[in-house]
């Protein structure tokens, strides 16, 4: 953001909310950014053959494996779902 005010001249003290200097400049929010990212990987690994490495992991089954307490952290699968 700090970087943003920069490039458009504002400081600080001009006390202008950061969406109105989002809304002026259309720049796109971090979290679409990371998707897209996400997504694009996603595209990379669809494409491979499925005995490449990287398509193996998804079969693989942790039989032995312990959760520690607390919400279940989501697999890579769930999060591109």
């Amino acid at each position: 953001m700090r970087m943003i005010c920069w490039i458009y001249g504002h400081t600080r003290l001009d006390k202008i909310r950061n969406e109105v200097i989002i809304g002026k400049i259309r720049v796109a929010s971090i979290e679409d950014k990371m998707r897209e990212a996400r997504l694009h990987w996603f595209g990379h690994i669809r494409r491979r053959l499925m005995d490449a490495p990287v398509r193996r992991c998804e079969t693989i089954d942790c039989l032995e494996y312990r959760r520690s307490r607390g919400r279940p952290k989501k697999s890579w699968s769930e999060v591109i779902r």
